[in-house]
């Protein structure tokens, strides 16, 4: 069976429902046709003008991202512009855009299960319900088997992650931790969450000034892997397991994955 855009995204609403997404985000269908036939899907975390070349190279009829291209109501679209070129380049390529952001965070099965199972978390819990769905939610703790040292555990998820670079902040004088808060992305907000589960650590990224006071203040360390690592590999997981959909479905497709998509933020050694 060859499937359509329409039932890419129905299969990707029993996985991640559009109603656990945030409020203020945007998930699903970003531009195309949900009627088009689907032989491939390439996936990035980003809807990037790289991205979208490597779905056309790939020959592939949907780009399937975390990140949302389109965020906010578009009045105008100007193509020399931040969506405007990549909503032109993907009607003139024919390609459809389609994003799963915070609630494929929130889901099961999503971004944070698998960067929990990733870390061999044991005993995982929701971080922070959600409040229509409480076996969901925002961010995942749970035990590691054995006990580590903070400069330990940072090294390993660094070398998981495949990040150029991770930083520590919050109370990093811990000498044991073994309970894991994860969350990725931005997760600064829910360090108080994680204090009450009783974390020692939460590994997050886009940690800023004040959030590593507050951790620290609570007793808890922080190891920030960054916004863009601890979602791409996460989402690349994902993307990989999306074929044992596409099987039980009876989905003649493949997927490709973008492996070549580097962090938009560098660091100058």
């Amino acid at each position: 069976m060859i499937p359509t855009v329409g039932d890419f995204l129905r299969l990707i609403e029993r996985i991640a429902p559009m109603k656990l997404a945030e409020p203020w985000d945007n998930p699903g269908l970003q531009i195309g046709d949900s009627e088009q036939k689907i032989r491939k899907v390439f996936s990035s975390l980003d809807p990037t003008s790289d991205a979208l070349m490597g779905t056309f190279q790939f020959d592939a009829q949907v780009l399937f991202t975390h990140h949302p291209l389109i965020f906010k109501p578009v009045s105008h679209i100007e193509i020399n512009t931040y969506p405007g070129q990549i909503i032109a380049q993907a009607a003139q390529k024919n390609i459809s855009v389609v994003s799963a952001h915070t609630n494929l965070d929130v889901a099961r099965s999503g971004i944070n299960d698998i960067l929990a199972n990733l870390l061999g978390l044991n005993d995982i819990e929701v971080l922070k319900p959600h409040t229509e769905a409480p076996e969901a939610g925002l961010g995942r703790v749970g035990n590691l088997s054995e006990p580590s040292d903070l400069l330990s555990l940072a090294k390993a998820i660094k070398k998981q992650l495949g990040a150029e670079h991770i930083r520590l902040a919050g109370h990093t004088q811990k000498s044991s931790v073994k309970r894991i808060a994860v969350v990725g992305g931005s997760g600064g907000s829910l360090i108080t969450d994680a204090a009450k589960m009783h974390a020692d650590v939460l590994i997050t990224g886009d940690i800023g000034h004040h959030a590593a006071l507050e951790a620290k203040f609570l007793g808890i360390a922080l190891i920030d892997g960054g916004h863009f690592h601890t979602e791409k590999t996460a989402f690349n997981i994902f993307c990989r397991k999306l074929e044992n959909f596409f099987k039980e479905e009876g989905w003649e497709i493949g997927i490709e994955t973008d492996d070549a998509q580097v962090d938009p933020i560098g660091i100058m050694s």
